[in-house]
């Protein structure tokens, strides 16, 4: 047995430098044959010795072409060739450990040699030693996966591995994983050198913070230098309903003029929410606690948040209005927010201003002093701000005014100068009250004031002094003249009586004329004689029924 120096620890020296160390093994078994064993590395290039069989096996080189020394059943593409001459075993073509022996722990090609005359058989086994040409390469360049963020902790999900088609220590040896905070790496040893890598999550998945993380997975040789392979890890995490949705604002407010026709847009809220998906799609809805009322007056569109005005809205009614809102997601279990919208009413000048009569004295005395309350209002006006400001006044010149009270919209009508009822015994009073909105809206109120009478007026005689002619010989008992007075004054102040006073001289005028005091019609109790009286006068009065009463003569 012969034994030469060769060396399998480190196989790329021999790669580069295209020489064969030969583990040279003889073994006779009779006088026609032996057998010769010898070692190569791949990747050798065409040409290369592998060994000289004829010297190792002691022929005599000079007989070897006469006795045409040959190898036996070669292939049309021989990986190997003798030469005839010498006995040398050279590399025909190139050798591929991993082409001929594929994944085989120890990779032998055995070939048969032939001597003629005398006949002998030799085998010569050639180990092709392997050395590290190939990289790790897994089944896909990119592996996704899917997993949602609610899984727990410890969840484990298998890759393909990495497959390296050279054997022994420059197979794959370990597997590294990029840096993350997510998942860590663990292999499990499969049998046959298979090495089996493992995702492990370590922390829960947040959809929302990450939505997808990418890893990148290396398969490392054990050559020297090393070679190594990489797949890129896409991991998408997929969505749980586990966010509520979330609205865009701290405080929704808004403006709106009352008397607003039915479909104007008051305001629009918005929500978002994390998820994706049904998760986080909004719907929009009003507050379990809001009133029927409200419902009324204002719609909610759910898909867009639109808050529309459907009824009518009244500042005299209400100024302000809160409702409450809701969004919720569509998820299985739904998650829901909830927000006021605050909505303040602008007033307009839609009302006019009301004027009420709380106290009135339809009629007053001629001789009221100046000053006088004739009646006393009340003026509101539903509007606020400049639109319910009001002012009072009254149109006409009469001797009427109208006069604040100490108390807000009371109003005091009084008189304004002295009254005559023998001049004007009746007015119509009217009363406007305007506010000073833009533009301004007024109302009317109408009094009727009754001038009453005070017996400030004296019965007035038609004629001063009367002047009558009576014929002698008069009827007696029968009306020989009158005398009428009036008096401006009217009822008990103007009904007039009418006597004929004492004569100062003691003439008693009431023996022979006497008055009608109703009337005033004179009668004469006696025939006159003109012979004995020609001429004579007297004085009549008139005297009213007032109190104090007024006469005149």
């Amino acid at each position: 047995m012969y034994i030469m120096e060769q060396s399998r620890r480190q196989p790329w020296i021999v790669r580069w430098r295209c020489v064969a160390y030969m583990l040279v093994l003889v073994t006779f078994w009779s006088e026609a044959s032996a057998q010769i064993k010898y070692s190569i590395s791949e990747e050798m290039k065409e040409g290369s010795v592998v060994g000289n069989v004829a010297k190792d096996l002691g022929i005599d080189k000079v007989t070897l072409k006469d006795r045409e020394y040959r190898i036996v059943g070669s292939s049309t593409e021989p990986l190997f060739r003798l030469n005839k001459d010498d006995g040398i075993l050279y590399v025909s073509r190139k050798v591929d450990r991993e082409e001929i022996c594929e994944r085989s722990k120890a990779c032998i090609i055995n070939l048969k040699t032939v001597l003629e005359n005398p006949l002998e058989i030799h085998y010569v086994a050639i180990e092709v030693l392997d050395v590290n040409d190939h990289s790790p390469v897994f089944p896909e360049k990119e592996k996704r996966l899917e997993i949602f963020e609610s899984t727990l902790p410890g969840a484990r999900f298998q890759i393909q591995p990495a497959r390296d088609p050279d054997g022994g220590q420059f197979t794959v040896q370990q597997y590294t994983l990029s840096h993350n905070d997510h998942f860590r790496l663990e292999v499990k040893e499969r049998g046959e050198d298979r090495k089996m890598p493992f995702l492990i999550l370590k922390k829960q998945l947040d959809r929302e913070a990450l939505r997808e993380h990418k890893l990148l997975l290396t398969a490392i040789d054990g050559g020297r230098p090393a070679r190594s392979g990489t797949i890129e890890i896409l991991i998408k995490v997929l969505d749980v309903n586990d966010n509520s949705p979330v609205f865009t604002k701290d405080v929704y407010s808004a403006v709106l003029y009352e008397n607003a026709a039915p479909g104007t847009l008051v305001i629009q809220v918005n929500a978002t929410d994390l998820d994706e998906g049904a998760n986080s799609e909004i719907v929009y809805s009003f507050g379990e606690e809001v009133d029927l009322h409200l419902q009324k007056l204002f719609n909610i569109d759910p898909t867009t948040g639109d808050i529309k005005v459907t009824g009518l809205i009244d500042f005299e009614e209400n100024e302000s209005y809160e409702i409450d809102i809701q969004a919720s997601d569509r998820g299985i279990a739904p998650f829901s927010a909830d927000k006021t919208v605050i909505i303040k009413v602008i007033d307009l000048n839609d009302n006019p201003p009301e004027i009420e009569i709380t106290s009135f004295s339809k009629s007053v005395p001629e001789n009221s002093k100046i000053g006088t309350t004739v009646a006393l209002i009340s003026v509101n006006d539903l509007d606020s701000g400049p639109n319910g400001q009001v002012s009072c006044f009254i149109p006409e010149d009469v001797p009427f005014a109208i006069s604040p009270s100490l108390q807000d919209n009371m109003y005091a009508i009084v008189t304004k100068s002295r009254l005559n009822r023998e001049e004007k015994s009746f007015y119509e009073l009217t009363i406007v009250a305007k506010d000073t909105g833009e533009p301004s809206l007024s109302s009317e109120k109408t009094l009727s004031v009754v001038v009453s009478d005070v017996n400030d007026n004296r019965p007035q005689f038609s004629l001063s002094p009367y002047t009558f002619y009576i014929t002698e010989n008069n009827d007696l008992v029968a009306p020989v003249f009158s005398v009428r007075a009036s008096d401006l004054d009217e009822s008990d102040n103007a009904h007039i009586s009418y006597h004929i006073p004492r004569d100062r001289s003691g003439d008693n005028l009431g023996l022979f004329l006497n008055i009608n005091t109703e009337n005033g019609d004179i009668l004469a109790l006696k025939s006159f004689d003109f012979e004995t009286l020609k001429t004579f006068q007297f004085q009549v009065v008139g005297t009213d029924s007032g109190t104090p009463s007024l006469s005149s003569n």
